[in-house]
């Protein structure tokens, strides 16, 4: 073999050896590739799993239960509410029993039309129904509840309409004592029933303050009406605890208190856990968590005090009824509203919107249409709203113009904006005009001309004519026009507000109505409503408004926040909220300002005759237009003692006539109430009158 051939096969080998070499290299790359890769994912496969083991074991537990089981809701036992002595009953629940069917069944018609005939158990649910019927009517109380057939199997939801497999179906509530031992002792031939106690809500009988406690509704009609139950409803499957969960058929606060303070009084749910297949029925009960008891609220209505201003209201509109005031008598009058709101605490101890009605009428959660239609006009609480008559044609609403009961703060707007002095005079003709020529005419109710007054005379002799000429006109010229808005009715407006007029006084209630703002409407000019709003002619408010106004110049200035609670406190008696004296806003003019004003308050009001006190007062008689007829509404405002009040009061009748005659003899007999139980003076005359 010569030179050149080994050299060739040399080099042949050489290049075998170095692909041999290169492919091992590779290979042991590529394997320590492999097992690098499988480390990484075992260690990455361990983390996880001690992750799930360590940390979210948890969670998934609670997953995994939810899968499997499910928490039913069982509702509380709701809270009591008390009036102000912590003796009486407002509101209070009972136990019951109720009869509950839990079907283990898939009873719907889709899930039937899929069987054969011989395995169809529509059947077997009729007979349930017919059976229970038979019992039910056989062992009730003879004033309860009957129930036929039918009506069962609509309650037991066989389709799922209302309710979800595994939750139990409420078939009747308030058993008698015969039908708790029947069902008791023949379970096995009732499958799926249960004897559970739950609460009836009542109402102290003898009707106190009805519409402010207001009254309980079930939760499925309460959420279409209620925005509190709007979104509690759409939480309620995904958001919400077991404890919060809203059981459709439960009831709850509709108005008043007990739709204000709901989630207090309704405490938290118990709920027990029901095993379940994969079709959702119930396989059996593996826990009870019980529930727990609703706060009990400690008003500040006392009962004594509420009734005896009920009462005053409605001997009020039989007096107007029977007794010809000017020659007329005041048929019309048949509504009446009343606050009594204590001037340093806020309390407010009596608050009545007449005539009233019975609540237990909702005990069940519903009431009978023709029961419906007589209590609807009644249930509104024309206090803190603006609710109507129910009088057939047009008739005035339980928020009314003010009258001259707006004139202490018309005297105060027109000193702090320096249109005149205290001291000053001003001469009363009987006639104000105003307008383009001075075409428009403003006079004194009567036709009285009084002669020289000063800024106190005015308001004692409730002059119209000082208001417009010193008040009204001035304010409209004082301010130009911006943008062609005039800027004296913004000044006006800022006074009202300061005062509780046109705003919410925060009264602890829902829904409550801010007033009717006239003197914003741009239908008529800037002066005429100005000089029509210095008299009482532009606005209309409610009585709590009225309530909170008088407080403000009692106080010298403090606007003081309306409530209706002193404390909140749990099943054992311990405190969980107290309500003290809460301070909205204060307006600050100089003493003798202040003194002017109250000492203007003066008006003679024959009602008062032999009055214990002195008091501070202002009666009002607002025409409002109804239909082609000029309504007089009585209206009366008045806090005592004068030098150290205690007590504000404001009455509203409408279409009583004037304020004097008609409000005026409500106010006296809520302070001589108030002042036997409590005293004007801090001393109780019914304690003394005992000794």
């Amino acid at each position: 073999m010569d030179k050149r051939s080994l050299d060739k096969k040399f080099s042949f080998t050489k290049k075998n050896e170095e692909n041999e070499e290169t492919q091992t290299k590779r290979t042991i790359l590529r394997t320590n590739l492999v097992f690098f890769s499988a480390f990484v994912l075992f260690s990455l496969i361990i983390t996880r799993l001690a992750v799930l083991q360590f940390v979210q074991s948890d969670e998934l537990k609670g997953l995994q239960q939810s899968v499997n089981t499910k928490k039913v809701p069982l509702p509380p036992s709701r809270g009591t509410i008390y009036d102000a002595t912590g003796m009486v009953k407002l509101a209070y629940s009972t136990p019951v029993q109720s009869l509950y069917v839990t079907l283990s069944k898939d009873y719907s018609k889709h899930a039937d039309s899929k069987r054969k005939p011989e395995e169809k158990l529509l059947p077997e649910l009729n007979a349930l129904a017919d059976k229970l019927a038979a019992k039910l009517n056989e062992l009730g109380r003879e004033e309860g509840e009957k129930l036929d057939a039918a009506e069962i199997k609509k309650r037991l939801d066989p389709d799922y309409s209302q309710y979800r497999g595994f939750t139990p179906r409420l078939v009747k509530s308030d058993l008698s004592q015969q039908e708790i031992a029947y069902f008791l002792e023949h379970k096995e031939e009732f499958p799926g029933v249960d004897v559970v106690e739950e609460n009836v809500r009542h109402y102290d009988p003898d009707r106190v303050a009805v519409q402010a406690i207001g009254y309980m509704y079930k939760f499925k009609g309460a959420r279409a009406n209620r925005p509190k139950y709007k979104e509690l409803y759409k939480a309620n499957s995904e958001l919400l605890r077991p404890e919060q969960v809203y059981l459709e058929s439960e009831m709850v606060g509709y108005d008043g208190l007990e739709l204000q303070y709901q989630d207090e009084l309704r405490g938290k749910n118990g709920y027990k856990t029901v095993a379940v297949n994969p079709r959702s029925m119930p396989e059996g009960i593996e826990s009870i968590t019980p529930p727990q008891k609703g706060y009990h609220l400690y008003s500040t209505i006392n009962k004594e005090i509420q009734q005896k201003t009920e009462q005053a209201i409605m001997d009020q509109l039989h007096w107007l009824h029977t007794h010809a005031i000017s020659g007329e008598l005041h048929t019309d009058a048949t509504t009446g509203f009343a606050v009594a709101m204590e001037v340093d605490t806020g309390n407010v101890v009596a608050m009545a919107s007449m005539p009233d009605y019975d609540p237990n009428v909702w005990k069940t959660g519903s009431t009978a249409p023709a029961v419906y239609n007589e209590i609807q006009h009644k249930m509104g609480n024309g206090t803190i709203k603006s609710v109507p008559s129910g009088k057939p044609g047009p008739h005035p609403e339980s928020s009314v113009l003010l009258g001259s009961t707006i004139k202490p703060l018309t005297v105060l707007v027109g000193l702090r904006e320096n249109l005149f002095s205290p001291g000053q005079t001003y001469l009363d003709t009987g006639s104000a005009y105003y307008g383009k020529n001075q075409s428009s005419r403003v006079g004194n109710t009567g036709g009285h001309v009084y002669g020289s007054l000063t800024p106190d005379k005015a308001i004692e002799f409730s002059s119209n004519t000082f208001m417009v000429d010193m008040v009204g006109k001035p304010l409209y010229d004082k301010y130009g026009s911006n943008t062609g808005v005039h800027q004296g009715i913004d000044v006006w407006d800022k006074y009202m507000k300061e005062f509780g007029l046109g705003i919410a006084t925060e009264v602890d209630l829902p829904g409550e109505w801010v007033g009717r703002l006239e003197y914003m409407s741009k239908h008529e000019s800037a002066l005429t409503r100005l000089v029509q709003a210095s008299f009482g002619q532009q606005g209309k408010y409610t009585a709590m408004q009225l309530a909170q106004y008088t407080t403000v110049l009692a106080t010298k200035g403090t606007r003081i926040q309306p409530h209706l609670l002193n404390k909140i406190v749990d099943d054992q008696g311990n405190i969980v909220r107290e309500f003290k004296p809460k301070m909205l806003n204060k307006v600050t003019f100089p003493e003798t300002y202040w003194n002017t004003v109250i000492r203007g308050m003066a008006t003679d009001v024959k009602g008062f005759n032999g009055f214990p006190y002195e008091y501070a007062r202002k009666t009002g008689t607002s025409q409002q237009v109804v239909g082609r007829s000029v309504i007089d509404n009585g209206v009366f405002i008045a806090f005592a003692p004068r030098q150290k009040p205690k007590l504000a009061v404001a009455v509203i009748i409408p279409e009583g006539g004037f304020g004097v005659t008609s409000a005026g003899p409500v106010a006296r007999k809520i302070f001589d109430v108030y002042d036997e139980v409590y005293g004007l003076d801090g001393t109780p005359k019914k304690t003394q009158a005992a000794r």
